[in-house]
């Protein structure tokens, strides 16, 4: 059989293999049943479903014509380092790092870098944008993580908040 969209062949190959990684690391946990979850069902749930998903993507790749085959291009390599980095740098400014003697910088901090960071990762760069996506989404994390589920860490840096 012809493969007839490369990047689609690839894509659900890519999700079938995350399904069954997330399928197999939540047998680790009680799975329970349908009435009574454990903590590793909705993980087996979750893995299963990206596994047939992937299987239908892959199917149809293999059925429904294109036009050119839809080729994989070339690595993004610029925008994959940015985007890890961001993450990187986002867990790096939320807890610290003791061992370089780096404290923990807070939610507020940590979100504004990711945000930063991650914007270098297109191909256009607006610092206003940015800027103002950083604060909806740093308002929007202190409202939903902070104030509606009364999550207890660190949301600015100690030498401010003391």
């Amino acid at each position: 059989m012809r493969i007839k969209s490369q990047r689609d062949f690839y894509s659900g190959l890519m999700f079938m293999a995350i399904g069954a990684a997330f399928a197999w690391g939540a047998t680790t946990y009680n799975i329970g049943e349908g009435a009574r979850m454990g903590p590793g069902y909705f993980p087996l749930m979750l893995g299963l479903l990206l596994t047939a998903l992937g299987a239908f993507i892959t199917f149809e790749a293999l059925v429904v014509d294109t036009e050119d085959g839809e080729p994989i291009g070339k690595w993004a390599w610029r925008p994959l380092g940015f985007i890890i980095g961001a993450n990187l740098l986002f867990g790096v400014l939320l807890g610290g790092l003791p061992s370089i003697g780096l404290p923990a910088m807070g939610m507020i901090v940590a979100i504004y870098g990711l945000t930063f960071v991650s914007a270098l990762a297109g191909d256009e760069f607006n610092l206003k944008e940015v800027a103002i996506l950083g604060t909806v989404l740093a308002v929007g994390s202190y409202l939903a993580f902070i104030v509606l589920l009364k999550l207890q860490f660190q949301v600015w840096p100690t030498f401010i908040s003391g």
